[in-house]
């Protein structure tokens, strides 16, 4: 079996370091917001270009709290995309703001800028594009929009660890950015995990009181808070995979323009754009017929992914929130992700597209492409 993402491969590179990180935790005694997690806040801040970080527990709670440490809640509303993980629309649901969503790019499946002005009213407060798959969307121009309506800019960096825009790192362009280290991440913990980071006082003081009970010290707490603590174990995990990302990145991107080479001419494979760095969280071809597709792939050992193939507007927990966005309607049923992550080797990457071209070409699946 191919796997869409191969996690034990890459413990068996990382596993004397990782178990030395583990063991000193454990012989430390000290299992939350310790050093590890200081220093990996620190660390990881220093990577993306922004001057604090908040260790939490999910990329779920890194939006949430990010919300509500910037004043965002009831009567608001918050312009984001429904092409993406629905967290990115709970989150704002959480904090009892409204999500209004706007339509993709079809070329890069971010935020489509052209659009975004006039999803903007009285009532926003907040921007949240997504970096869907690890490519940026459009910031300089998303930026432009924020300041001239005097509205935050909350990027959802979720998929995007080391990505990169017109050479600047992410934490250049926005006042807050939320990061997930969900196992199949980039950059992935051993379980949940996630950060949020800043560059504005207020906010970095306030996220770190939410995430644990709305402590201003030990046993004083000034408004009500959550239990959202990134732990000592994943911090010092993170911490060692930190030291190896840009490798791995590196791996990811040759991987992509191998996939690039030996699919351009039977699917539509990724655009990337030329001002940004790309940094393949998932590899992702359109074609028609994908569940079909998709189906015999796996007969044939080969795992794939759908993200996502249900856009969120079309939720049944979103029935209230309905609203035409064609292109990401789209997208949605033609999407494939391909397996990918800095270890597959050039004999699979070759079995994979040898047996997609054959689908796509031979009688049998006749107009798959």
């Amino acid at each position: 079996m191919i796997k869409l993402v191969n996690l034990q491969r890459e413990f068996l590179e990382i596993r004397e370091e990782v178990m030395r990180a583990i063991e000193g935790v454990c012989e430390s005694g000290s299992f939350i917001l310790g050093e590890n997690v200081e220093a990996f806040e620190r660390e990881f801040c220093e990577y993306i270009g922004c001057r604090f970080g908040c260790g939490v527990n999910s990329g779920t709670d890194a939006l949430r709290i990010a919300l509500e440490a910037c004043g965002v809640g009831e009567g608001d509303e918050v312009v984001t995309v429904s092409h993406t993980f629905i967290a990115t629309a709970d989150a704002i649901r959480m904090v009892r703001a409204k999500p209004v969503f706007v339509d993709i790019d079809q070329k890069t499946y971010n935020m489509d800028v052209s659009k975004l002005e006039r999803a903007i009213n009285k009532k926003t407060k907040a921007v949240i594009p997504v970096h869907i798959y690890g490519q940026p969307a459009a910031l300089d121009e998303i930026r432009e929009i924020c300041d001239k309506h005097s509205l935050l800019l909350i990027q959802d960096a979720c998929q995007a660890h080391g990505a990169l825009y017109k050479g600047k790192k992410l934490g250049e362009y926005g006042d807050v950015l939320c990061y997930s280290f969900y196992p199949s991440k980039d950059l992935g913990a051993y379980g949940d995990a996630g950060l949020i980071a800043t560059n504005l006082d207020e906010v970095a003081e306030r996220t770190k009181m939410l995430r644990n009970y709305g402590q201003s010290k030990k046993y004083h707490h000034d408004f009500l808070g959550y239990n959202s603590r990134l732990d000592e174990l994943q911090a010092a995990v993170l911490r060692v995979k930190l030291k190896k990302l840009e490798h791995w990145i590196e791996k990811r991107r040759q991987a992509a323009k191998r996939y690039n080479e030996l699919l351009s001419e039977v699917v539509l494979t990724p655009f990337e754009n030329p001002l940004a760095r790309h940094v393949y969280y998932l590899y992702v071809i359109q074609t028609q017929n994908r569940d079909r597709i998709r189906e015999q792939l796996l007969k044939h050992g080969i795992e794939t992914g759908v993200h996502y193939p249900v856009p969120v507007h079309l939720q049944k927990s979103y029935q209230d929130f309905r609203v035409s966005l064609p292109v990401t309607e789209h997208v949605s049923q033609r999407i494939l992700s391909l397996p990918l992550d800095p270890f597959i080797t050039e004999e699979e990457q070759e079995r994979v597209c040898y047996s997609l071209r054959k689908m796509l070409l031979t009688t049998t699946y006749e107009g798959y492409n």
